[in-house]
């Protein structure tokens, strides 16, 4: 049994297909905490970077993971929080990319690209997927929380930079809340940020995991095709996403480790164990209820578990 403390997965994207997931942030460590985050709260808001954990201990726990017969479809780093505040992250990304010829692709909230030094290490990957969830400071504040010292202006002109230098594939993503961002009048704002953007893909997402606050919700169908036909995106609410995997051999254990870094609604969790053909589902379930450092969600019909 493989005991990860970096490496996850491959978990299901609906973007990447079957991703094998890195995390090189502690838990709940960003410089955002936003209304919808599916990990909750942030804890340690920072917009501080540091080396917070050895960029070979991250690759000694991959080369193990690589010694199974894994299948997947991209190398991601995101994890637990905001991964451009890793110190290591142009060297992480260099170091993986040597062990694999898969992509690597970073999941990262663009919060960052105003710094030099970050877009050099991320323009090291070979998908960089950042998100533009507001269009003006009032929107930033209300939807992303970030950390004093960001401004809106400073995160657009670095995601603009960015995104005319970079060689790779850049895959942007706009969250729709209800009745926060979901309006033509906020779309339009979208729309017109976007086109002084150069971008490979535009993602249109909405909430469909519980969220940090309890008052967001998810946008409806009519919404989103609105968007669509406005920012000639792409609905991620219709992309497929495969199933859940995990080298532990622990049932219990296995699940935990996922939830810590991606939630897991009941019908995922089950299918999860019966492709692993586990014949004690619900008494699993139930020890996930009971179990004190896991937060039970009923959220649209689904009882979402993730780690507190």
């Amino acid at each position: 049994m493989i005991e990860n403390k970096y490496v996850y997965g491959p978990v299901p994207s609906r973007r990447l297909g079957l991703s094998l997931g890195v995390s090189p942030i502690p838990g709940k460590t960003c410089n955002y905490s936003c209304i919808y985050c599916q990990l909750g709260r942030t804890i340690h808001l920072t917009n501080k970077r540091k080396m917070f954990f050895q960029v070979g201990e991250i690759i000694g726990e991959f080369e193990k993971n690589l010694q199974s017969p894994l299948e997947f479809d991209v190398v991601t780093i995101v994890g637990e929080g905001e991964p451009t505040l890793y110190l290591g992250l142009g060297e992480l990304i260099g170091e993986i990319q040597k062990r694999t010829e898969k992509p690597v692709a970073v999941i990262t909230n663009g919060a960052l690209l105003y710094d030099p030094a970050v877009k050099s290490e991320l323009s090291r990957s070979d998908i960089v997927l950042p998100s533009l969830d507001a269009y003006d400071d009032v929107s930033y504040k209300k939807i992303n929380r970030p950390h004093g010292t960001l401004n809106f202006s400073d995160v657009y002109l670095g995601l603009q930079s960015f995104a005319e230098e970079y060689q790779g594939q850049l895959w942007i993503e706009i969250m729709l809340i209800k009745g926060v961002n979901d309006d033509d009048a906020a779309l339009n704002k979208y729309s017109a940020l976007l086109n002084d953007l150069r971008y490979d893909r535009l993602y249109i997402n909405t909430p469909l995991r519980p969220p940090a606050e309890p008052y967001v919700k998810a946008i409806d169908h009519e919404k989103m095709d609105r968007a669509v036909e406005i920012l000639h995106g792409i609905a991620i609410d219709l992309l497929h996403s495969q199933g859940f995997h995990s080298e532990i051999t622990d049932h219990y254990t296995a699940i935990m480790s996922i939830i810590k870094r991606h939630p897991m609604n009941q019908f995922e969790i089950e299918g999860f164990l019966k492709s692993r053909g586990c014949s004690g589902i619900g008494a699993i379930l139930d020890d996930l209820k009971k179990d004190s450092k896991v937060v039970s969600i009923s959220y649209k019909g689904y009882v979402t578990y993730r780690l507190k």
